[in-house]
């Protein structure tokens, strides 16, 4: 365990020390950790000035022996049913961190509040379990990629420069970039990577799926410190962001589907207006319409562009495309029937 990087390490000592019934001494920290003595008292003295509920005891020989204690005079943490089965449900937003020290962490702490629950609560929760089913269309899964989690929010948090090795949906072959990764979105099922890229000298958008390795240096770069993430997408319909100024969009839907769109949230900026023909008009302010295109193209003729021009030619172009690609396959798919037929009469 000498190789892991100092958040993850700190992590594990937290854990180590609460995990314990007795006091560790520094020494066996360190050989728990395979790591040395100096680096455990820097860790411990930087937890503990954190404010973390942890402190040395004196013990035989001058040696100390640190132990993670709570405040026996705060009030215990209890919960209720409800409020445990929120926990419960809310474990699956973190699905996607499955296999990571975050995740293992919180199914530890589930586990120890289940404990503590009676024999009919548990069994109402097991009852409850049943009714709410996630399904995985578009989930991506991160089981194998822990890992390479693990050491991006090392990155992230450190602000380490970090070799990415990457195969994009274009390229052929993985390649491998320098970057600062400055935070992850989770996004539709997946989750992504903002990061400085050196190479392209400018924020890219990595979707984690396609990170076959992670790399961190020693070396820390400079997060701009206005940098936020929320902000960097305020204008994105998702994840991909596009310098420059933004545009109205306005986007009609029929009476049919108007009422799903106004069930849901699409935008944290967006404008909802419902029209007396029974119609929706929406309204966003947007840098990229990528995003946007697709999305208008998934409600099929029930949502028509007003704004801007550009994406109503777009999505023009895109549905000239699709009826060109319909009437091929259909006409193989004909043609390939009748050859079949000619040479096999008696077949079904």
């Amino acid at each position: 365990m000498n190789s892991l990087p100092p958040l993850e390490r700190q992590w594990v000592l937290l854990r180590t020390l609460s995990a314990r019934r007795f006091r560790a001494t520094v020494k066996e920290l360190a050989e728990d950790l395979g790591t040395s003595l100096k680096t455990i008292r820097c860790d411990l003295d930087l937890l503990k000035g954190l404010g973390f509920p942890i402190s040395p005891h004196g013990g035989a020989h001058g040696r100390n022996h640190w132990v993670a204690e709570f405040d026996s005079s705060a009030p215990p943490l209890t919960f209720d049913v409800s409020e445990v089965l929120a926990l419960y449900l809310g474990r699956t937003l973190l699905e996607p961190l499955t296999g990571t020290l975050i995740w293992e962490s919180h199914h530890s702490a589930f586990h120890k509040i289940k404990a503590t629950l009676k024999e009919p609560v548990i069994d109402y929760l097991g009852q409850l379990q049943g009714l709410v089913f996630r399904t995985t269309f578009r989930n991506s899964v991160y089981q194998n990629k822990s890992e390479i989690i693990d050491s991006l929010m090392i990155g992230i948090e450190e602000r380490r420069i970090t070799f990415l090795t990457y195969h994009s949906a274009r390229s052929t072959e993985p390649l491998t970039y320098d970057v600062y990764p400055y935070g992850l979105v989770f996004h539709r099922g997946s989750l992504y990577l903002v990061a400085h890229s050196q190479q392209h000298d400018q924020i890219r958008t990595f979707k984690l799926d396609r990170v076959e390795d992670v790399q961190l240096e020693t070396l820390k770069f400079q997060k701009p410190p206005d940098f936020d993430l929320q902000t960097y997408l305020q204008h994105s319909l998702g994840v991909f962001h596009v310098e420059g100024e933004p545009q109205r969009v306005v986007v009609r839907f029929s009476q049919e589907v108007a009422r799903y769109v106004t069930e849901h949230r699409w935008h944290d900026r967006q404008s909802l207006t419902q029209q007396s023909d029974g119609t929706l008009l929406v309204e966003f302010s947007l840098t990229s319409l990528e995003e946007l295109k697709s999305w208008v193209l998934s409600f099929g003729s029930q949502a028509l562009v007003e704004e801007p021009e550009q994406l109503r030619e777009q999505i023009q172009e895109e549905l000239e495309q699709m009826v060109t690609a319909y009437q091929l396959t259909n006409a193989n798919f004909t043609s390939a029937c009748q050859t079949r037929n000619a040479n096999h009469p008696q077949s079904h």
